[in-house]
């Protein structure tokens, strides 16, 4: 499998430590975010990465340049923003492959990458994501899933107490793209999945695995004292 890692974040939670960087870039102990996420992905067997950047993305390459513990990294450049959307689609055009893991660049969810493609294959959907059940639901948004196992619905972050959010890792097929026409500018979350999910069908690939957000200043805190001291 290869990856797409949508890095170009500004970080304006987090200004007070990446004014001069990239959100992903981020210290945690002494290595940036971005290593940490790097290393779950080798240890996962990924073969390949695309970096989808954009804000001061020459201090991404600077740091990891072409190769990251063997794992070869290329980088899609955003020339104007694209979102989330239009970020994964340009990345996605530099691969030939039709099926691909996407992870966001300020959250660790180590879920089982294999064992969410095996059920991505086996369910022969466009779009699968990987779920969190989380305390509070309410700073996240949360995503609803019936019995069968397909995303149904997204709740706004208003609504509180437990439940399964969005952990920021997608395993998707090249065809998605091609069954919607989006503007260059996009949204993947907002313009393009949740106004088409009873069309979609996502499956939900639902994980207890280890989950963090740095891109909220509290987690970024707790990201220190959890992976920044290994």
């Amino acid at each position: 499998m290869k990856a797409i890692v949508l890095a170009g974040g500004l970080g304006t939670r987090l200004a007070h430590v990446t004014s001069e960087s990239p959100k992903p870039m981020a210290p945690i102990g002494s290595r940036p975010f971005l290593e940490y996420l790097l290393d779950y992905l080798v240890e996962q067997d990924i073969e390949a990465a695309v970096l989808a950047v954009s804000y001061k993305w020459q201090v991404i390459c600077e740091h990891f340049s072409y190769d990251y513990r063997g794992m070869p990294l290329t980088y899609s450049v955003e020339d104007e923003p694209l979102g989330t959307g239009g970020a994964m689609k340009q990345a996605l055009e530099t691969l030939s492959d039709d099926e691909v893991v996407v992870q966001n660049g300020d959250t660790l969810f180590r879920v089982d990458l294999q064992g969410m493609a095996d059920r991505h294959r086996s369910g022969a959907r466009r779009l699968s994501m990987a779920l969190k059940q989380v305390a509070d639901s309410g700073r996240f948004g949360r995503v609803q899933v019936s019995n069968n196992g397909v995303i149904t619905n997204f709740l706004e972050k208003a609504t509180n107490g437990p439940g399964w959010i969005n952990g920021g890792v997608y395993m998707l097929n090249r065809q998605l793209f091609s069954d919607f026409q989006m503007p260059q500018s996009f949204s993947f979350e907002k313009d393009l999945v949740e106004p088409n999910i009873a069309r979609i069908q996502p499956l939900a690939f639902q994980s207890d695995a280890y989950f963090i957000d740095m891109g909220i200043p509290e987690d970024y805190r707790r990201a220190q004292l959890e992976i920044g001291a290994n």
